[in-house]
Order: C-alpha cells, then structure tokens, then sequence
C-alpha cells in the first residue's frame, strides 16, 4: 500500500465477538475510505476513533489492515 492513511467513514465497538476473538473485546472496528478511494474495514489500535478522524494503517494480520489515528 503507497499511501497507508485514511478517514474514517464509520465505526463500531464490538462487545460480543466470535469465540476466537472473545478474548479481545471490546475492540473497535471502522470502515476507512482510504486516500486512494478504496474503502477497507480494519480494527482500530490504541484509543478510540470517531467519523472524520485520519488514521494511518500501522500493521496487517492474516491480511485484516489495523489503524491508529493521526495526531
């Protein structure tokens, strides 16, 4: 990916989660319009993000994109 960064296009928080991620929850996950014009659904590292804010993919696990936002 060239340029790693986006906006948030809409989020949610996920308190009930597939038994292999239950040990995980609560996570929040977003669908990122990225700077290219591609929308890609990711979940979100370190502290909470809110629609319009600009996130940056930092990491990549079994192909699913993690963000944390700018600034």
């Amino acid at each position: 990916m060239s340029d790693p960064k986006g906006t948030v296009y809409t989020e949610t928080v996920i308190y009930a989660a597939a038994e292999e991620f239950a040990s995980e929850v609560p996570f929040q996950t977003a669908i990122v319009e990225m700077d290219s014009g591609a929308r890609v659904t990711g979940r979100i590292l370190g502290g909470r993000v809110q629609i319009t804010d600009r996130v940056i993919q930092v990491d990549s696990r079994n192909g699913v994109p993690f963000f944390e936002k700018l600034g």
